[in-house]
């Protein structure tokens, strides 16, 4: 073989009874996802490169979430987690993390400010990674304040390697044996992000939703089927988040210039968009909602052909 050639190498690593297949070539280090178990978190990187931290376990923040989401080029696209304050504003570190799913009424517990806990059970599929895709499924249960479970949640969690950046997909689906219980109407439901303090509309961002509509103020409350947070740059950096086609109803947006944006489908009094809204999920059966976010830069990234990827890949 010439020195010049590429040479594949196959490592197998054994990781919670999975072996994971990563390729490698010589002179560029192992290719694809990989992922570490700790004791409160998974660290996934691709390519050997950070791209996020999965939190499962946090004294302070009582539900999971993604944290510190790191795009292909290094550039974090989420707020620091802590915030820093020299450089990030520092309101709701408690609420806003990074990238998460959470309620602000579940029969009457607010898991969005930390009242409930969402309670990590056990990894019931452990993660496994592949060369553009790292996969893996939690099981959690939905706590009140005073230690009751109101029902139990398991999370379908996928991220993919993309041509623009990575997609993250969340898939949960809630039930209860024991008894009913109801999402409740508030603008804080759902599926939310907090941009890096650069890409904030403050800075010189931008908010562009599905329908056209642009800036936090024109696209708050209005329905969408994705919105997108973005540099005005060229080089376009930002994380659009989108909801499933699958999901039981739209989702209103719940978008602020400081730097959150949430994909509510719960909210359609707080969002002012009709009535009050209690949606039932009844003893035995499922409810299930499914989100997604693109992670993305560069030139020529079309958000619209993201979302019908990830629509067609939804099941």
């Amino acid at each position: 073989m010439k020195k010049s050639s590429l040479l594949s190498v196959v490592m197998m690593i054994v990781f919670g009874g999975f072996v994971f297949l990563f390729q490698e070539v010589a002179g560029q280090g192992p290719m694809g996802f990989s992922v570490v178990l700790k004791k409160d978190r998974l660290e996934i990187s691709f390519a050997t490169k950070k791209v996020a931290d999965f939190v499962f376990a946090d004294p302070k923040i009582l539900r999971p979430y993604f944290s510190n989401l790191l795009l292909p080029s290094g550039f974090k696209v989420t707020r620091n987690h802590p915030p820093i304050a020299a450089t990030d504003a520092i309101d709701h570190d408690t609420m806003h993390p990074g990238i998460w799913l959470a309620f602000g009424d579940i029969s009457g517990t607010d898991f969005w400010r930390n009242k409930g806990r969402i309670e990590h059970l056990k990894f019931v599929e452990e993660p496994k990674a592949g060369m553009d895709l790292i996969v893996f499924a939690t099981e959690s249960r939905l706590l009140t304040e005073a230690g009751k479970e109101i029902c139990k949640m398991r999370n379908n969690i996928q991220m993919r390697a993309r041509p623009s950046g990575y997609l993250l997909v969340w898939d949960a689906i809630l039930k209860s044996d024991d008894a009913d219980f109801s999402f409740g109407d508030q603008e804080e439901m759902g599926f939310g992000a907090r941009v890096a303090t650069a890409l904030t509309e403050k800075a010189s961002g931008v908010i562009t939703s599905s329908v056209g509509l642009k800036s936090a103020k024109a696209t708050w409350g209005k329905a969408a089927s994705w919105c997108d947070y973005s540099s005005t740059k060229e080089s376009k950096e930002g994380i659009t988040l989108m909801a499933s086609h699958l999901n039981f109803r739209e989702s209103w947006w719940h978008n602020r210039d400081y730097g959150v944006f949430v994909a509510n489908p719960f909210g359609r009094s707080a969002m002012k968009q009709g009535a009050k809204s209690l949606h039932t999920v009844k003893k035995g059966e499922s409810f299930r909602i499914v989100f997604g976010a693109m992670l993305h830069e560069g030139v020529g990234y079309d958000a619209a052909k993201e979302f019908k990827y990830f629509s067609k890949n939804i099941k």
